[in-house]
């Protein structure tokens, strides 16, 4: 039977509920034990599909098509679990879902209420899709005291009291802040949250503390005291260098063994923190850098790229460097400025965006990189942008460019109208945004003889997508024969999947987002060949 692990969260946001999920994650499943991680976020949006990236950071997309919170990443980085379409849900998804069997009449005549139809619909998505798993941890979002998290936080409480308080366990992320006038660590914000907590029903049974400072053997006494937890209890996180720090971090302070503690259970093998320690002492500590310029519309907003510049790290990790990310503001890239701004760079990235702003300085860049044989790769919107590049100059179309900026009659790129998942055809449409798009993972077929098929070392390859505009296939003739190889496609050859340049050294575009399937302990193949190649290019 599986236990389940709640993780809630005080006092303020982004304290890292996610990274502490994943850790946790890891170090029971390196202790013998099959892991599942969800996670339960309170916006009313059905999903973050249709969010800028400004307000909720980048959407995570799953194997089988769900655009998630990008903590889903965290986990998928850190367990190697790949997450489902039943590890997410929202406030919004849950109302959908319970409104639907209203007016399908299935509450036979009942008055639908927050309880217990809401919370019962919770309860439902916990339980779900869960088989042979030891241990399934439950992340919600926002913080205690939300009025949007209320409904997790009462539907969590009912679970625990029905599956058994020795079978749930709730962890309580909290912040400790140091007080530079005075000195002082103080615990009251912490004391504070916790009897917020409490006051709806849920007693922690394990709080982690996040501080920038170590915390004292007296403060831990005094949240121990006020917050009823044992002082063994009371797990302490000081901000780390880097995350791959996090699991050795929690392991240290005995997270894991406090778990299976409380649940009674012994370990069935040894942790194995040697690989993490590895990657740890290579990020910290390695003189050898690479810089890669990263050219988009959201680059002052970290957590807007999150998974790609991990996986820019996990490329790095693969060839003993560290990664130096140089972002720049593709809006305020003009072509007089190109050569000054990337002069220091060994790599250039173009990651996936939306919308119009920006392109020129996009395309201006890749002009740059193509010109002069700087290590390129364009991940999804970035090869359009190659591609529309390259029609301008190469194939003399002056006015390419994609269907999604306006009518045009040179749109090199455009709405898919139809595609195939799974045997079926599957439609786009321009009147809903949310999930209408290619999501999810798809196959492509790689043309022999080229670089991509050498990175994959194989004919077939799947990787997650996330688009509704495609390179037109009907001008695959025109780029061949200029040099640009359509070097990879849909198995049906309708849909260009991967661009390389013939006469270049390491010229790439990929539709899909390879950077959702990379790991720091298997970094994924076509980060490694290119900063592979912008270290060659750096020296």
């Amino acid at each position: 039977m599986a236990r389940y692990i709640f993780v809630t969260g005080g006092v303020v946001s982004s304290l890292g509920k996610g990274l502490s999920s994943a850790s946790l994650a890891y170090l029971l499943q390196s202790r013998g034990y099959k892991v599942r991680i969800r996670k339960l976020d309170p916006y009313l949006n059905v999903d973050p599909g249709t969010m800028s990236p400004f307000q909720h950071g980048e959407v995570f997309v799953t194997d089988d098509g769900a655009e998630t919170d990008l903590d889903l990443g965290h986990y998928e980085r850190f367990s190697g679990i790949s997450a489902k379409k039943t590890d997410n849900i929202t406030t919004g998804k849950i109302y959908n879902d319970v409104l639907k069997r209203e007016r399908q009449g299935k509450y036979l005549g009942k008055t639908v209420q927050v309880i217990p139809h809401i919370t019962n619909r919770i309860k439902e998505f916990i339980k779900n899709d869960v088989s042979k798993e030891d241990f399934v941890i439950c992340e919600i979002g926002g913080t205690v005291g939300d009025i949007e998290s209320l409904p997790f936080l009462e539907a969590i409480r009912q679970f625990s009291n029905e599956y058994g308080r020795t079978n749930t366990l709730f962890i309580h992320l909290t912040l400790v802040p140091y007080m530079k006038a005075s000195d002082e660590i103080k615990t009251k914000p912490t004391q504070h949250s916790v009897k917020e907590l409490r006051s709806i029903g849920i007693q922690p049974d394990i709080i982690i503390c996040r501080s920038e400072r170590t915390i004292p053997l007296n403060q831990r006494k005094k949240i121990s005291l006020f917050c009823n937890v044992s002082i063994e209890d009371v797990i302490e996180t000081v901000d780390v260098k880097t995350i791959y720090e996090a699991p050795i971090s929690f392991n240290k302070e005995k997270l894991d063994e406090r778990v299976l503690n409380y649940f009674k259970i012994k370990s069935k093998k040894k942790v194995n923190l040697k690989p993490w320690k590895r990657i740890t002492n290579l990020v910290l500590n390695t003189n050898n850098k690479v810089n890669i310029g990263v050219i988009g519309k959201y680059v002052e907003l970290k957590d807007a790229y999150k998974s790609l510049d991990e996986a820019l790290t996990h490329g790095g990790i693969a060839n003993n460097l560290k990664v130096n990310l140089i972002r720049i503001e593709s809006d305020n890239l003009k072509p007089n400025q190109i050569k000054e701004k990337l002069k220091n760079v060994a790599g250039i990235l173009i990651p996936g965006g939306f919308g119009k702003r920006g392109t020129e300085g996009k395309i201006a860049a890749i002009s740059y990189a193509r010109k002069n044989k700087i290590p390129f790769l364009g991940i999804c919107f970035g090869m359009q942008m190659a591609v529309i590049e390259f029609a301008r100059n190469k194939l003399k179309i002056k006015n390419a460019t994609s269907s999604e900026f306006g009518n045009s009659k040179a749109s090199v790129v455009g709405l898919m109208s139809e595609w195939i998942k799974d045997g079926k055809i599957m439609r786009g449409t321009d009147k809903n945004l949310g999930g209408t798009m290619r999501l999810g993972s798809y196959e492509a077929r790689l043309k022999k003889d080229t670089k991509i098929s050498q990175i994959y070392n194989s004919s077939k390859i799947k990787e997650r997508h996330r688009h509704r505009y495609e390179v037109n296939i009907n001008y695959k003739n025109h780029f061949e024969g200029k040099g640009m190889i359509f070097s990879g496609l849909s198995p049906d050859n309708k849909l260009p999947e991967i661009i390389e340049l013939k006469d270049h050294p390491w010229f790439i575009g990929v539709q899909f987002h390879p950077e959702f399937k990379s790991r720091p302990l298997a970094p994924h193949p076509l980060f490694s060949s290119f900063i592979k190649a912008a270290k060659k290019n750096s020296i």
